[in-house]
């Protein structure tokens, strides 16, 4: 496919995550299958980065990195689809980057999905897209928006009905985030969902572990990091009337059949809004 504009900054590092999703879509027995994800590595221009590449050195910091985005997709895959099971007819993915959920899952009629991220990451995205002939399996609608700006009007003009329960999914973007970034992102969620809501994100800070230990090969990624929310988001969630639930990486890995690189990875957590009555 014809080259398009190079995505850069953390919009270009959504083309590292496709590149993860591209190679366990090769692998025999795979946790998913993503079939755009090499569509969108070949449309990007020739890369001169480590991350080009597959990651050849087990327990390097970009395999880790690897794993940890094969896991989570996978996770994050089963979270929508059972927020769907237990009622949410509304989706919502905050930083979308070039996720392809909406066109691989086997959603249940009457989702309406929304993808939220910067204008040049929709676009290069819609144009791959396109080229691919892809049909989404629900109700798509991508808004080009700027998370730090105003954008929950934009979403409730674009249909979204904060008296339905949404399953939100902000997946890889809070560690780009300083702590009150992150911590007004997620009021905001709050603030637009009604009982019986979900949400999901990576807890802890598995980012700055496998920095620590060793950044080659992600030095690209490691730069934009910010850290996101400390080592209480399950309290803070609390907090504002949300039930959380912590899912440690290696228990999810071990009931994926996949062995864990490195213990010191964190997991994710999931979180169900019911506001004391």
């Amino acid at each position: 496919m014809e080259s398009t504009e190079p995505l850069s900054g953390v919009g270009g590092t959504a083309l590292g995550v496709a590149r993860a999703r591209a190679w366990e879509s090769r692998r025999p027995g795979g946790l998913f299958d993503d079939p755009y994800a090499k569509a969108f590595v070949a449309a990007s221009p020739p890369a001169t980065s480590p991350s080009a590449s597959p990651p050849a050195r087990p327990g390097g910091s970009r395999a880790r990195l690897a794993f940890h985005v094969i896991i989570r997709t996978r996770f994050y895959d089963d979270y929508l689809l059972g927020a769907c099971e237990a009622g949410c007819r509304q989706v919502v993915l905050l930083a979308a980057g070039l996720d392809t959920r909406a066109y691989r899952l086997p959603w249940p009629d009457g989702v309406r999905l929304y993808e939220l991220d910067l204008p040049e990451v929709l676009a290069f995205k819609d144009k791959v897209l396109t080229g691919e002939n892809a049909a989404a399996r629900c109700s798509r609608t991508a808004l080009p928006v700027d998370l730090r700006e105003d954008w929950p009007a934009r979403l409730v003009e674009a249909g979204l009905d904060p008296a339905r329960p949404t399953a939100w999914l902000i997946e890889g973007l809070l560690v780009y985030l300083t702590a009150g970034e992150a911590a007004h992102l997620l009021t905001r969620v709050g603030d637009l969902s009604a009982p019986g809501s979900r949400v999901s994100f990576e807890r802890g800070d598995a980012a700055r572990v496998i920095a620590e230990q060793d950044r080659t090969g992600i030095e690209e990624y490691a730069e934009l990091w910010k850290g996101g929310l400390g080592p209480d988001t399950a309290g803070l969630l609390a907090g504002h009337g949300w039930r959380t639930e912590a899912h440690d990486l290696t228990t999810v890995a071990a009931a994926y059949d996949r062995p864990l690189p490195d213990p010191s990875l964190s997991g994710f957590l999931t979180a169900t809004y019911a506001p004391p009555r």
